[in-house]
């Protein structure tokens, strides 16, 4: 076939969106059903820990598209958040509670008002529900509040009106006597006193088991979940770890009632940060999971997304169904699309390996989203070849492996640009100093680019350790640290040993900075 009838064929294959948000109206057709989604998916884990672009949102957002098959299963799904734009918990950037006490009120109310919502909107009639309700509006959470940001600025404004430390503020006054004739508020973060439950006065506590009585009445039960929490309280570190954990006591607070469930979607890097100095609930948090993607998975979602050009099925009279239920069909079908290697040689690694070793951080992480923004590009660097009368691609396959190494580097640059040092604005000092310099290096090296004593060195290398830039290699005697093949193009640096490190560390394996066909991924 010649190139420009391969065009077609190669114009008619998309690899999707980077993130779920961006493809969301095509993401059923490319998701891949893992054993991981299945335990979501039957219940069996509340709280999903991923990696940035690992996949979690995906999740999130089939949980989303599914929600009548869940209703099927008389599941109602709530969303906690905005699944684009600007987040819901917005107005609390602006003026943030000053303590993690202040945030499990906001949280405990804030659900409450959308599960009574959400039940309301599926009509369901029930003494219990109009009780909560009525005691919600007692404190201005009315009917009608559909906006979750509108929700969370009336839940801040009934705190600071109705919740102050007096309890005098939740009652009516007498303005001859001054003596109280009656409570205003219905609802208390405490047990109510005598009087308080005299006067109709309920419990936070009290309105969740209501609702969880309604849901066992009419035979329900509701998922609250909860993603982009890594964008929601972006204002400063103090406030994130305030807010994260107040949710993680507020989950512990809600798991015991059968009938409601919270599920919390999480990048595991930010789990990590706010429990790094000690966090009691952890040990409590029992139905989590980690996701984890392997070769296979990871080969499965790249073939997935190829398959859905009906062009390319046509040109190769392919199976798409076998093909998406076998791995050796997978693999047979990436190899008739792409070139076996990228670089020629018995010691390097076939196409899709390499790939993967591109796109894989310091921890042996080859997150989803790079892996489909390398392809992606792939593609239009492909298209570009050959509209410029540049392309030579080999008969019996539709790409070059040209087209691959002029992708990596955008990768690389938007990985960089658009992940690491809006992330970690911190780093971006400490890394441009490393621009233009060896991808192997260790501490004495790194002490003399930085221009840092040791102890200041050390703390460096292990923060960008932990962000995943270096990979930690060696012995503690003869330790190293190698810049993975995703951050050199951004950072123009030349792969081998920086100087002295040789001498320094002696005859070593570690020392030696060449491509592999084994990835962290493949394991």
């Amino acid at each position: 076939m010649a190139a420009t009838d391969k065009r077609s064929v190669i114009e008619d294959i998309t690899f999707g969106g980077r993130t779920a948000e961006e493809e969301s109206e095509h993401l059923a057709r490319y998701f891949v059903e893992t054993e991981q989604w299945r335990k979501v998916w039957q219940d069996e884990v509340d709280i999903v820990f991923a990696p940035k672009g690992g996949g979690k949102s995906a999740i999130y957002s089939m949980l989303v598209s599914r929600e009548d098959e869940l209703f099927d299963r008389s599941i109602v799904l709530v969303p906690g958040e905005n699944p684009t734009g600007a987040t819901a918990f917005e107005p609390i950037q602006i003026a943030p509670p000053t303590s993690e006490t202040e945030f499990i009120q906001i949280w405990r109310l804030y659900f409450l008002v959308l599960l009574v919502e959400e039940l309301e909107r599926y009509d369901v009639q029930s003494v219990g529900l109009r009780t909560v309700r009525q005691a919600l509006a007692s404190i201005g959470l009315t009917e009608g509040t559909k906006v979750k940001r509108t929700i969370i600025m009336r839940v801040r404004e009934a705190l600071h009106r109705f919740f102050p430390e007096s309890v005098e503020a939740g009652m009516s006054v007498d303005p001859t006597t001054g003596t109280p004739t009656g409570f205003t508020a219905k609802v208390t973060f405490d047990e109510p006193s005598i009087e308080q439950e005299q006067a109709g006065m309920l419990s936070v506590d009290r309105l969740y088991e209501t609702v969880n009585d309604v849901l066992v009445e009419q035979n329900l039960r509701v998922w609250l979940i909860l993603d982009r929490l890594d964008v929601a309280f972006t204002a400063s570190p103090e406030l994130e770890a305030n807010a994260l954990r107040a949710l993680f006591r507020v989950y512990r607070l809600i798991e015991p009632l059968g009938q409601l469930r919270l599920k919390i979607f999480l990048r595991s890097d930010i789990w990590a940060e706010i429990t790094a100095g000690g966090f009691r609930e952890t040990s409590h948090i029992t139905r989590d999971m980690n996701l984890h993607w392997n070769r296979a998975n990871l080969l499965k979602l790249i073939v997935q997304r190829v398959i859905q050009s009906d062009l390319l099925v046509r040109e190769l009279s392919a199976d798409a169904a076998h093909v998406i239920a076998s791995s050796v069909a997978q693999q047979e079908l990436f190899d008739r699309v792409f070139p076996r290697q990228v670089d020629a040689g018995s010691n390097k690694p076939a196409t899709f390996d390499w790939a993967l070793s591109r796109t894989e951080d310091g921890k042996k992480v080859a997150a989803p989203r790079e892996l489909i923004h390398l392809f992606t590009t792939v593609r239009d660097r492909q298209l570009g070849r050959i509209d410029t009368g540049q392309a030579a691609i080999a008969e019996g396959v539709y790409f070059e492996s040209q087209a691959f190494r002029d992708a990596h580097p955008e990768v690389s640059e938007t990985r960089l640009q658009k992940t690491i040092y809006p992330e970690y604005p911190w780093l971006k000092d400490w890394l441009e100093a490393l621009r233009g310099q060896r991808t192997l290096q260790d501490v004495v090296s790194l002490e003399a680019l930085w221009g840092t004593v040791r102890v200041d060195t050390e703390e460096r290398i292990r923060r960008l350790v932990d962000v995943g830039f270096f990979e930690q290699r060696g012995s503690v005697a003869e330790r190293t640290y190698w810049v993975p093949f995703l951050y050199r193009p951004a950072l123009e640096m030349v792969q081998g040993a920086a100087d002295g490190l040789r001498d320094r560390i002696g005859a070593s394996s570690d020392v030696e900075d060449e491509d592999s066909s084994q990835v962290g991924a493949a394991r």
